[in-house]
Order: C-alpha cells, then structure tokens, then sequence
C-alpha cells in the first residue's frame, strides 16, 4: 500500500455544503471518503486512473474531482490539498 503524501483539509465552506448534501444523499459520506483517499495519494491525477481535471481560468477551486453525482473543487498549495466546494450535479444542470 502507498504511503500518503499529500494532507487533505476541507474549508469552513466545504463542511457547511458538505453537510447539507449528507441530510439529503446518504451515499455522500462514503463518496467523500473515496475522494479524500484518492486526493492524499494522486490530487494532480499523475496516474491518470482518477476523474480530475484541470480548470482553466478559475482562481478559487483550481481543480474538480467528479464521481457519479457529485463534483468536489480543489486547491493544492505544497503538499496540502483544501477542498474548497462540493456540489451535486442534477439532470438540469448543462440543460440550456
């Protein structure tokens, strides 16, 4: 098993919307410990197994790991990781 490199730490925000979404969507709690272990080994995605991706232009939240329903935005600074939002994504969103 590898060992940990990176330290994962949620923002006052992240934690208000996070536990918004656990009241309404049970399945968020293991999802967001799924993201947690995978952003501690991989958060810049080197090996490419991970749904993350790079955004462009965007100075809060400079990267988004997505799994099933649910987005998580992020920043890396050293070897630290701050979760900044999490959101889930409905059938209306990318409707126009």
């Amino acid at each position: 098993m590898t060992e940990a490199v990176f330290r994962v730490v949620p923002s006052k925000r992240f934690q208000h919307l996070a536990r918004k979404l656990v009241l309404h969507h049970p399945e968020f709690a293991d999802l967001y410990d799924e993201v947690r272990a995978i952003l501690t080994l991989d958060p810049y995605n080197t090996s490419r197994k991970h749904p993350i991706k790079k955004l462009v232009a965007v100075k809060d939240g400079q990267f988004r790991i997505r799994l099933r329903r649910f987005r998580f935005r992020y920043d890396i600074q050293g070897k630290t990781v701050y979760l900044k939002r999490c959101a889930l994504r409905n059938k209306s969103t990318y409707k126009r």
